[in-house]
């Protein structure tokens, strides 16, 4: 099974490095008798950080199924949030790829890390329906107080936009100066 393995460290001072990580991925896959086909190492990134380059870099390449198996030491140099590892444990899930995390001894390629993975993705669904009840019924209980939902209207002068247009300004500059788009400025300046 080919194996790619990932590591992070948040600061590149006071003593952090990845290499104690890497060492320790290595020879677990070594005792599953994985080959280690790729390695990915973020150094100096927070964790909270959904876009990181070799975390970009490791999903793309599980897109193009260049492994099999995802090993990480610890889920908290993965990701920091639930919703980030659940939505990458989801993408993997679907790609046939599996996952492990050392620290936690989950590995998705066992029975038991399948139905932990379950019961994650079915509080993760949980979470996310009651989020979007909260917002609806706050939604529906701000319309009932009156209150006018969405962006506030900005009230633009005809006037400034024609004097702006006769100085020779662009639609793009004159709609970055007044806060509006280009296509509102268009719209209010007429036949120019």
């Amino acid at each position: 099974m080919n194996a790619a393995i990932y590591a992070r460290v948040s600061t590149l001072h006071n003593g952090q490095s990845p290499e104690m990580q890497l060492n320790e991925l290595k020879e677990y896959c070594l005792r599953r008798g994985w080959t280690v086909t790729s390695e990915f190492v973020d150094e100096g990134i927070s964790g909270s950080k959904d876009s990181r380059p070799q975390l970009n870099k490791l999903m793309a390449d599980g897109h193009k199924r260049k492994f099999d198996v995802v090993v990480v030491w610890k889920f908290d140099r993965f990701a920091r949030s639930v919703s980030h590892l659940l939505r990458a444990l989801e993408t993997f899930n679907s790609l046939g790829i599996g996952f492990v995390s050392l620290s936690e001894q989950i590995d998705t390629s066992t029975p038991m890390g399948k139905m932990i993975f379950t019961v994650l993705g079915s509080v993760a669904e949980l979470e996310r329906s009651l989020i979007a009840e909260r917002v609806r019924a706050g939604l529906r209980n701000a319309k009932a107080k009156g209150q006018r939902l969405g962006r506030p209207t900005i009230q633009v002068d005809r006037n400034r936009i024609t004097a702006l247009r006769s100085q020779g300004r662009s639609f793009k500059s004159i709609g970055a100066e007044l806060g509006v788009s280009t296509g509102k400025v268009f719209s209010l300046c007429g036949d120019d």
